[in-house]
């Protein structure tokens, strides 16, 4: 099976429309089309049940999206990283989330200041929940980040802090001591691109807190987000039950590179204890 075939299937997978696929791909129709009865033969299998015009995945086709996704996505992951392994090997590329790891690794670079043999430390932002793509895909050499999917990733974790909740100072909880989940259940909360929420889209940390100064959303937040971020028109307060906000570091799994053992040592010792006596005093940003 050639790769040339698979991205041919993909691409007529997704629109369920062969002229629609041929010019995306920027080929014409009929060599798309004789490709995709090729792959069939080759395979044994229909992919596609074709009614008049109309095109639907078999079974076997939906299979093949999921294998055939993960081998292009595979080697578009392998050639980003060859290509950047034949760049100037003093550079690493971190994928945060703003907001979260962004000090840690400014703290980071300040360790290296000085030091021989320094990688120049680039900050890649991304959206929640993205940086272990931008590890896997090549985009980045490592990542600081709250939610792991960890397939072929090395993962450690970093730090573990309480969360709180972010109220427009005029809110009616901002007056009470102590919160519960309960109390926010029927609150909405912050959407962020691709993820659940019934409040206000935001792409930042910044676009979070603005919508929860205005009064459209609360938002259970990382402590350390709150003592960075004090402000007159949002008010932190402690929720009892919770979770804790995880941090870990991931790479790509079985990496020898000396620059992100070098940055993974550093910010593990930056970082901080997350010990029950230093949860407790940071617990409540307010006091």
């Amino acid at each position: 099976m050639e790769i040339r075939e698979l991205r041919y299937f993909r691409a007529v997978a997704e629109d369920l429309n062969v002229t629609r696929a041929a010019k995306r791909l920027g080929i014409a129709q009929p060599p798309l089309s004789r490709a995709l009865r090729q792959l069939e033969r080759r395979l044994g299998v229909a992919l596609f049940e074709r009614t008049g015009h109309r095109l639907t995945l078999t079974r076997a086709g939906e299979t093949l999206v999921t294998e055939a996704t993960a081998v292009l996505d595979a080697l578009d992951a392998a050639v980003r990283r060859t290509r950047r392994a034949g760049l100037p090997a003093d550079g690493l590329v971190v994928a945060v989330h703003p907001g979260v790891a962004t000090e840690l690794v400014h703290r980071v670079r300040e360790r290296f200041r000085g030091e021989p043999d320094v990688p120049t430390i680039r900050v890649a932002p991304g959206g929640l929940g993205e940086q272990a793509d931008m590890v896997r895909d090549g985009r980045a050499d490592v990542a600081i980040a709250a939610c792991v999917d960890d397939r072929g990733l090395d993962t450690e974790p970093l730090r573990t802090e309480p969360r709180v909740a972010a109220l427009a100072s005029g809110h009616r909880l901002a007056g009470r001591d102590v919160l519960t989940n309960a109390d926010l259940a029927a609150e909405p909360t912050p959407r962020w691109r691709d993820r659940p929420g019934d409040g206000p889209v935001v792409r930042d940390g910044a676009e979070l807190l603005e919508v929860v100064a205005l009064g459209q959303a609360v938002a259970l937040v990382p402590v350390s987000v709150a003592t960075r971020n004090v402000r007159p028109d949002v008010t932190y307060r402690p929720v009892a039950d919770a979770a804790p906000y995880r941090t870990f570091l991931l790479w790509p799994a079985g990496s020898r590179s000396p620059r992100i053992a070098r940055f993974v040592r550093a910010a593990l010792d930056l970082a901080g204890p997350s010990t029950p006596e230093v949860l407790a005093r940071e617990a409540n940003p307010m006091s």
